[in-house]
């Protein structure tokens, strides 16, 4: 296994928060870092055109070597029109990590290789994960069942297991990783990083409302619907904000879809002007949210999941 080496010395846990639509923002992100986990964010969440260099700013001006790094997703597929303009500011501010989605390219790797960056892309199955090695990707984010968002279906045992067999260099697990014990079980898998994502939209940080937010720490795996209804990729969503957007469940499509619809949802979301079935009303969370039990600081969030880790190694250490 392998850590890379802009995170040694530098994480408390070791946890990669993953990007989510509408909740990361810088205020988030920094809040991550300064608690020692890599905190990241979509690009596609800085809108209008202007205020990703912006972020980029606040961040390099409020963030120091001795925080965790931070990273940027990139949605690298060909509906995204944003993508070069976004790569060239992620160049101009060497942002320190990317993690790519949606379409492996070796021109983003080699990009970000130039001033010394790293590269993860995140992938569903071991076919994706060679593609995007082969094409430049420093490391993988491997999404198993049951991650919010877009996510795969394959158990996380299979899927690092695999990965595992021909590739050493870096690997996080997405999936239902919300407590220390799923950190130090990822760990035990073969992966280097947990991924976690749905744990910190229940935080003062997010940009989530509310309502989001409750809806986070009331719920449990049963609440969560998997469908390509909304972005044209699978993904996992909460029940309750489909319901309360006036769609029946009962009409979401199980099939794959054609097209990949991502920048059709984000543009919902930008003209969405208090619309209760905008897009931006149906959330999307994974099936570990029931180890969610209150609004807290991101940083009292890391300070548990570290304290959990900590215990689960010092037990498993005991028992053997």
């Amino acid at each position: 296994m392998s850590m890379p080496d802009v995170f040694r010395g530098r994480l408390s846990v070791p946890v990669i928060a993953a990007p989510m639509f509408i909740v990361s923002r810088p205020e988030l992100v920094i809040a991550q870092c300064r608690a020692g986990v890599v905190g990241s964010f979509p690009s596609l969440n800085a809108r209008p055109s202007g205020t990703l260099e912006q972020w980029l700013q606040q961040l390099r001006r409020e963030l120091t070597d001795k925080d965790a790094p931070f990273a940027v997703n990139l949605i690298v597929h060909k509906t995204n029109p944003r993508l070069q303009e976004d790569l060239d500011l992620v160049v101009k501010y060497q942002v320190p990590v990317v993690i790519s989605s949606l379409g492996a390219v070796r021109e983003v790797s080699e990009a970000v290789h130039s001033y010394g960056g790293i590269v993860f892309h995140d992938i569903i199955n071991d076919e994706f994960a060679h593609k995007a090695i082969a094409r430049g990707a420093d490391g993988l984010v491997a999404v198993a069942a049951g991650a919010g968002g877009h996510a795969g279906t394959l158990s996380p045992f299979a899927l690092v297991q695999e990965i595992r067999e021909w590739f050493s260099g870096p690997l996080a697990l997405s999936g239902c990783i919300a407590n220390g014990n799923a950190i130090a079980a990822a760990r035990a898998l073969g992966a280097d990083l947990a991924y976690v994502g749905s744990a910190f939209i229940a935080t003062e940080e997010a940009g989530a409302n509310e309502a989001y937010k409750q809806m986070i720490v009331e719920g449990a795996s049963r609440d969560i619907v998997y469908t390509s209804q909304f972005t044209g990729v699978f993904g996992n969503y909460l029940l309750p904000s489909i319901v309360a957007a006036g769609i029946d469940p009962a009409t979401l499509t199980t099939a794959g879809a054609s097209t990949m619809r991502m920048m059709e949802k984000v543009e919902k979301v930008e003209k969405a002007a208090g619309d209760a079935k905008a897009w931006r009303d149906v959330w999307g969370a994974g099936q570990g949210i029931g180890a969610v039990k209150q609004v807290v600081p991101a940083a009292k969030l890391i300070e548990r999941l570290a304290t959990e880790y900590k215990a689960a190694l010092a037990r498993l250490a005991s028992e053997g």
